[in-house]
């Protein structure tokens, strides 16, 4: 094994988490980021328009996403997740103005679903297990494909749930994709889907720490340094092209590309990688939390889909949200203050808003899309893949980001 610069170009999640893998390792790292912060669609920023600093997306962790707590447990930014003890999501459905908690019980015998205090109402537990069917699914089946959506237990529990991890509709969606959230989480009991809520966002406990600890460990990150080229040799890549420099690459340098898709492909034209993506819509309000809100409620019936509650500011994520990408900003910021009143019970004017649109938050989730996405191996002998878009085996996802740079950097090493 040979000890040359590793190069990772791309400092999102992925990136992160291959520099962190290999710095961890003593090897000599190098990370190129474009822009002049770290953490990509997933970075907190100070918004004037609230006069605070967010998280340009609302993004959740569960406690089975295990590549993601040990990357928060090595860099040391897992104290700033609240861990609840136990399981439990609420729910508020718009149109009947009912609302209710489910609770898996903490073990992955799931006993829960024979218990109507803990289950969606007007559910048995025939109809959970009737979901089953979802584990089996083949690689061209979408998730409606696999299970019935005129249900209760569809429309109230595994549509939001669903939506939200593979971002586009579940009559496009891969089935496989959505086993794979569903095996790793609920599949596995309470225990592995109690969810994690970072109150002060989630680049203080996941981007800046990583950041640290690869500087810590005699890496760099070089902000406003994004690779404008790549020269290839055969099955080489030979040097990496800046605006106002080349960077040449000794034999023993290897090079991690982890940046969004459509980017990997403009620096190596030759690879195969998902053309299809999907928008996330963020809305958020500068208004403090009710003390008798939790602090995360998925919500049917409505354009709000979930609503998290931080200290100051209440925020909405509409996923597989293309439709608004040409909406009028203040009526869909009426529209989700309206519904967010409603869920919350406040009787206050609109606060101070701001709605952020990420166009290609992911990519689209279906059969055929997750059918062409690389693994981290190329063809060429130094270059390897990162990010949410490789063949992770899930979603685009933080764990599957970070599980992929992990993957990046296990095969540097071994290179």
């Amino acid at each position: 094994m040979t000890n040359g610069t590793v190069h990772i170009v791309g400092a999102g999640l992925a990136g992160l988490s291959a520099g962190v893998a290999l710095a961890g390792q003593g090897r000599k790292v190098i990370v190129h980021e474009l822009a002049r912060h770290a953490g990509g669609r997933c970075r907190s920023y100070f918004e004037s328009a609230l006069g605070m600093t967010i998280d340009n997306g609302n993004h959740l962790l569960l406690s089975g996403n295990a590549s993601a707590l040990a990357f928060l447990d090595k860099i040391g930014g897992r104290h700033l997740l609240d861990e609840p003890q136990h399981a439990a999501f609420n729910f508020f459905d718009l149109a009947s103005n009912e609302s209710w908690v489910l609770r898996p019980n903490d073990g992955p015998v799931p006993w829960w679903i024979f218990s109507k205090n803990r289950r969606v109402p007007r559910t048995s537990a025939l109809d959970y297990m009737r979901l089953g069917n979802l584990l089996g699914a083949s690689a061209c089946e979408t998730v409606t494909e696999r299970i019935a959506s005129d249900t209760v237990v569809y429309r109230n529990l595994m549509e939001p749930v669903l939506l939200a991890a593979l971002n586009c509709d579940l009559k496009e969606g891969s089935a496989q994709l959505a086993a794979a959230v569903v095996r790793e989480t609920l599949g596995r009991g309470g225990k592995a889907c109690r969810p994690l809520f970072a109150a002060n966002g989630l680049g203080p406990a996941l981007v800046d720490p990583a950041v640290t600890f690869i500087a810590q460990k005699g890496g760099e990150v070089r902000f406003d340094h994004g690779v404008r080229a790549i020269e290839w040799d055969g099955a080489r890549a030979t040097a990496l092209k800046f605006a106002d420099d080349t960077v040449p690459l000794s034999p023993d340098d290897k090079l991690i590309l982890a940046v969004p898709a459509w980017v990997a492909r403009t620096l190596a034209p030759e690879l195969k990688v998902p053309t299809e993506y999907r928008s996330i819509l963020n809305a958020h309000f500068a208004f403090p939390s009710p003390r008798s809100l939790a602090k995360i409620t998925g919500v049917v019936n409505a354009t709000t889909e979930w609503l998290f509650a931080f200290e100051n500011r209440l925020s909405v994520t509409v996923s597989s949200a293309d439709r608004f990408n040409e909406a009028e900003r203040e009526p869909t910021a009426r529209r989700i203050w309206a519904e967010i009143s409603q869920i919350a019970g406040i009787d206050a004017e609109m606060p101070r808003w701001q709605i952020v649109k990420e166009r290609r938050a992911t990519f689209a989730a279906t059969p055929d899309q997750n059918a062409v996405r690389p693994r981290a191996e190329t063809r060429w002998k130094n270059v390897f893949l990162a990010g949410d878009w490789t063949a992770t085996g899930l979603p685009a996802t933080i764990e599957g980001a970070i599980r992929s740079g992990e993957t990046a950097a296990k095969l540097a090493m071994a290179a």
